[in-house]
């Protein structure tokens, strides 16, 4: 199979590179994303296999996991097909391993292990990680939903949890399993030093999903998920869906102002302009109000709602199918789809790559280095770099926490008059613990970018950055002046990376964009509901792909300073989270343009979540196949089950479905869901109780693994649970724990360190408000002992 890249050879960041990829089937996207960045990326194929006819969807994941791939052919006896690929591990820049290597290779891990010279990265993929008590359990992306803690918040208050759609977690995961790789491999350039990292797909899931103690949006106004009531949401949570004339929109109205934007486009009703109305409670909590809304909507088309929002300051998007979507202009316009030939010789169209690279700009060879101030080391690999971190929101603050996590200087630049929406908080402060997750390890410039001195300094520190990341609507940038041509005019090495919701170019890319609003737009909210109820919308609390495109952020920002320090050119990307979404349905999109059916229904055995014994106590369970089936069996003593003329050969394949899950429902609700957990995996099927936010640090696995721990913030009187590594590595260890800022909390050091400014200058700026520090009000605040959390609010 071929895919179209975004990048010619020649620009290609990572071109000239060599991954060998042992993982196959659907775990071959982390390698796919390689092959995406430019690298060569080989499938050793062990003997004369024909590529398999794709009749399956099993078949066809694998397919498109291997777009962009070459399969070199290991010929020979064993021992000669071994001696070849060792050959080829000698000269690989990573290797990509799975938990079980295939005996068809003829060699051992260990052996492979021993190949990779010193500069070369292996990473062992698993599902739950090497050497633990979990290490051989099974996990699949229900179990990963179950057992992240994805699953308790999935659904409506009333209802079972909701399995979402599609391979969220397990994509969500391998986007974390790539950047974690490209970190590596950027680390290998810049060290010398060569990783092994342990990867476990769950680790990446808790992660890169929708992280229940990371940064959410601001809806939340910083409180994390685990404030959340325990069970699911009402309906109509935060992001209300409502009927139109030929359809349904969703509206994403948070702010004060886009209250008023709204309001006002409604002809301002008396009935709702008390200034109370400005809270989102009040908002959610008006029967009146959201009766009126509705009555606004009903009468309009999608196209005309939509268009007139835009207009009028209201994010709002239309509820479409991914049909829908993949047949608009915006997606026609950009050429997100891309025709591609399968392995049977048909030709279908699949997601590009999510990470588009843009403009590049030679440097000179006195200026390829890095500027380090600190020198970079195993345990920081990407110390020295200089970032300008103007990202704002979920996507912003991830994207450069995750730099700044290894060892890079990140500086938050942001301004009073225009706060980042996560400083939208319920503490006074501008900090919370939603803050403090998505935040540490940076320090806070405080600058008024439409200031002339605050424009003036920002170009300064630009001459001396090495990346500059931004998520701002289309033309921000342009507009105060730090386009990418102006920029690398007076920086040629920069490396600039922007995100958005719906792309940088295209009829859509001027839109407001929310999470909310892209999952609408994309097909994913009108897939995220129970079958039996279509108005019952249930991805209202999920952060996504807000983290997941993060990580995609991330990874084009080392891989453009990896061409950086081998070519001397800086350069330019964009995600897009419209573009993550659908490069998430990659293999639902090519199989229904290559007839294969089926993607939005259950399979014929057990597949799903089940209620087990206690109040609200859910455990999933998978069967992937036979052997998974004959385990079941065993396990809830219904070996009768597999006899000829049995329950799973009867001919009525939606009554046999139906008889098997309500035989597993009457053997689960009687267990104890951790237990029946337990005894599942043992037997080698995949199952996992539904973990609750509160669940996840004191869960056996995350315990043994080390993942959590606990940080105590100055200014804050809740812990911060956050990540005590983004994988296991033997390289780089516990991450550095520096708390997340107050706003313009460095900006005189920022600007010492990286200008060695004299301090009348510094003085100057800040009387000319150019420049911004603490608020004092804050500073008189923290040093009463308020404004801290639980104490203020009694």
């Amino acid at each position: 199979m071929t895919r179209r890249r975004n990048h010619d050879s020649a620009s290609a960041p990572l071109a000239g590179h060599l991954v060998v990829d042992l993982l196959g089937g659907e775990l071959g996207k982390i390698g796919r994303i390689f092959a995406d960045l430019g690298a060569k990326v080989v499938i050793p194929g062990a003997g004369d296999v024909d590529e398999p006819v794709i009749t399956d969807k099993a078949v066809l994941t694998a397919a498109v996991a291997a777009a962009g791939k070459e399969r070199p052919v290991l010929s020979g006896a064993v021992e000669a097909r071994a001696r070849q690929l060792l050959d080829l591990v000698g000269r690989a820049d990573l290797l990509l391993l799975p938990y079980r290597l295939s005996e068809d290779y003829g060699v051992t891990a260990a052996a492979l292990e021993a190949a990779l010279t010193a500069g070369a990265v292996r990473m062992t993929v698993s599902g739950f990680g090497l050497g633990n008590a979990h290490s051989d359990w099974q996990a699949t992306d229900p179990v990963l939903h179950a057992l992240s803690s994805e699953l308790s918040r999935s659904g409506i208050a009333g209802r079972a949890p909701l399995l979402p759609p599609g391979q969220l977690a397990l994509e969500c995961a391998m986007s974390q399993g790539a950047f974690v790789a490209m970190a590596a491999l950027h680390a290998a350039r810049r060290t010398g030093q060569g990783d092994r990292i342990d990867f476990s797909l769950l680790d990446g899931a808790v992660q890169a999903l929708d992280p229940g103690f990371g940064i959410a949006g601001s809806a939340t106004l910083g409180r994390s998920a685990a404030a959340l009531p325990p069970g699911r949401p009402a309906a109509g949570t935060l992001y209300p869906i409502h009927a139109c004339a030929d359809g349904k929109v969703r509206i994403c109205v948070l702010s004060p102002r886009q209250w008023q934007n709204m309001h006002r486009w409604m002809g301002a009703p008396p009935a709702f302009a008390a200034p109370e109305f400005n809270r989102l409670d009040v908002r959610q909590a008006s029967v009146p109000l959201q009766k009126a809304m509705a009555a606004f909507f009903a009468e309009r088309t999608k196209a005309d709602l939509v268009a007139e929002g835009a207009v009028q300051g209201v994010p709002i998007s239309a509820v479409l199918t991914l049909e829908e979507c993949l047949a608009t202009d915006h997606v026609e316009a950009r050429g997100v789809l891309a025709e591609t030939r399968l392995a049977d010789g048909s030709r279908v169209r699949i997601p590009g790559s999510p990470i588009r690279f843009g403009d590049s700009a030679e440097i000179s060879v006195e200026h390829t280095a890095d500027h380090p101030v600190e020198t970079p080391s195993a345990a920081r690999p990407l110390a020295g770099l200089k970032v300008l971190d103007l990202g704002v929101i979920v996507v912003g603050g991830e994207q450069g926490r995750l730099l700044a996590d290894l060892g890079a200087d990140v500086v938050k630049v942001e301004s009073a008059a225009f706060p980042d929406g996560t400083r939208h908080s319920y503490l006074p402060t501008g900090l919370s613990v939603g803050f403090a997750a998505g935040h540490r390890n940076k320090r806070s410039l405080g600058l008024d970018l439409r200031h002339p001195e605050g424009k003036a300094l920002f170009l300064e520190l630009a001459a001396e950055a090495d990346v500059i990341l931004s998520n701002f609507k289309r033309g921000t940038m342009e507009s105060l002046g730090f386009d990418y041509a102006t920029l690398s005019a007076i920086n040629p090495g920069i490396v600039m990376v922007d995100s958005s919701a719906f792309g940088a170019d295209g009829p859509w890319a001027g839109r407001m964009g929310y999470g909310p609003l892209v999952r609408a737009a994309s097909g994913l909210t009108s897939k995220w509901r129970y079958p039996d109820d279509p108005s019952a919308y249930s991805d209202a609390v999920t952060i996504y792909p807000d983290h997941s495109a993060a990580r995609y952020g991330a990874i084009a920002t080392l891989a453009l300073l990896h061409r950086r320090a081998a070519t001397g050119r800086g350069g330019t990307a964009s995600i897009s989270q419209l573009d993550v979404m659908l490069d998430h349905f990659s293999v639902e999109i090519v199989g229904k343009a290559a007839g294969i059916d089926g993607w939005d229904e259950p399979p014929d055995a057990p597949w799903g979540v089940f209620q087990a014994s206690g109040d609200d106590q859910w455990c999933v369970v998978t069967i992937r196949g036979d052997g998974d089936w004959r385990a079941l069996c065993d396990v809830m003593g219904r070996t009768d089950w597999l006899s000829e003329g049995a329950l799973a050969q009867k001919p009525d394949r939606v009554a046999r479905r139906n008889e098997i899950e309500a035989a597993v429902s009457a053997w689960m609700i009687e267990q104890d869901a951790d237990e029946a957990m337990h005894r599942l995996q043992a037997a080698g099927v995949p199952a996992a109780r539904m973990l609750r936010i509160a669940d996840l640090p004191d869960f056996s696995y995350y315990r043994e693994r080390g993942l959590f721990r606990v940080e105590r913030h100055p200014h804050l009187d809740e812990d911060v649970i956050a990540e005590s590594f983004h994988a296991r590595s033997n390289l780089v260890g516990a991450l550095p724990a520096m708390p997340a800022p107050l706003m313009g909390q460095h900006s005189a050091d920022v600007v010492r360190d990286w200008l060695g400014m004299p301090e009348d200058k510094i003085d100057d700026l800040f009387a000319a408000r150019a420049l911004q520090g603490v608020d004092p009000t804050i500073e008189q605040m923290l040093a009463a002992g308020l404004g801290r959390g639980e104490r203020l609010h009694g």
